[in-house]
């Protein structure tokens, strides 16, 4: 499987968004980054504490030139569902992401095991897109624990614009 490697092109990826609007990766225009957090979905409690602290720090993320946005494979009732059970005010969220655009931002997918699992879902990752649209760090996780710490790439970007550090991971 092919994933995002950082220095070249992030793939293209669009979306729909709660507020009606359609997202699309290549009309962004970040003054530094934008933050991508594709999680799991409504039935993911990880997923939902995880989201709240990324909202909680949307302030911090815009000061420094971040775009944010999540997204998950959930239908259009589901995410509206995170967005009222969760209490996410303020966070641009997307839904309906198609399972080869998940294939191809490298994220594993998962079939249900338990009541209220969508039937195929794809598992948690995180994406720093530079202005260039080339992808500048990537996590991918196989299971919905052992996610970054959010907080840190606040520090992140503030350290990565200050000395100029290069995206890391290019060669393989």
């Amino acid at each position: 499987m092919n994933r995002p490697t950082p220095k070249h092109k992030a793939p293209d990826l669009k979306f729909p968004l709660l507020d009606g609007s359609q997202w699309h990766l290549n009309e962004q225009n970040p003054q530094s980054f934008t933050l991508i957090v594709f999680y799991r979905g409504l039935h993911c409690p990880i997923c939902k504490k995880y989201l709240q602290q990324l909202e909680a720090l949307l302030p911090d993320f815009q000061e420094r030139g971040v775009n944010v946005v999540a997204v998950s494979m959930d239908s259009e009732k589901r995410a509206r569902l995170s967005r009222k059970d969760w209490a996410l005010k303020d966070l641009r969220l997307g839904y309906k992401l198609d399972l080869e655009t998940a294939k191809k931002w490298g994220l594993y997918i998962s079939n249900a095991v338990k009541e209220g699992e969508p039937d195929i879902f794809s598992e948690p990752g995180l994406f720093l897109i530079d202005a260039n649209n080339e992808v500048y760090y990537a996590a991918i996780n196989s299971n919905p624990w052992g996610r970054p710490y959010l907080a840190s790439f606040v520090k992140a970007v503030d350290y990565i614009v200050k000395s100029g550090y290069p995206a890391r991971g290019e060669v393989l």
